[in-house]
């Protein structure tokens, strides 16, 4: 199977096509920045995006990428410019979010989904799309860093 990841095609190899998309990301490409969370599509640490879209990768089956561009958190950078960080990575930086890091992945693909839609978004629009949980609770330095990146892509 074939995959469109990060700007390349990228060989799976031979992978059930019911598998979750998570686990081809990790198990048989490598890219590890997806992370397995809650395997419900609650938490959000799985977080990628399939043609720009936040979704969910361990509930949803592979064989329903097709031919889409998956986005892992490896290529959100290179998407721009490889030459410097998206500007919530940075964001995310400059406000110290992450304490135990182990959401902010998933967290990071939510929140370039929005900025993707939307220019300036308020905390109530930060807090009824960015849906990912984060078990350490910093979700004011989250919103913080996403006004930021928001402010720094004008």
């Amino acid at each position: 199977m074939e995959l469109r990841v990060n700007n390349k095609v990228l060989d799976a190899g031979d992978v059930d096509p019911q598998t979750p998309l998570l686990w081809v990301l990790r198990d048989h490409l490598g890219l590890s920045g997806v992370k397995f969370g809650c395997g419900a599509g609650q938490c959000g640490a799985c977080t990628v995006h399939l043609d720009g879209q936040a979704v969910r990768s361990c509930v949803l089956p592979v064989e329903y990428v097709g031919d889409q561009e998956i986005t892992t958190i490896e290529g959100l950078a290179s998407s721009r410019d490889e030459s410097a960080p998206h500007p919530l990575q940075a964001a995310w930086v400059e406000h110290d979010v992450p304490q135990c890091g182990y959401c902010q992945a998933g967290m990071i693909m939510a929140a370039a989904a929005l900025l993707a839609e939307v220019d300036a978004p308020t905390d109530d629009d930060i807090d009824n799309y960015v849906t990912n949980l984060c078990r350490c609770g910093t979700y004011n330095r989250i919103r913080a860093a996403i006004h930021t990146a928001a402010g720094a892509k004008k």
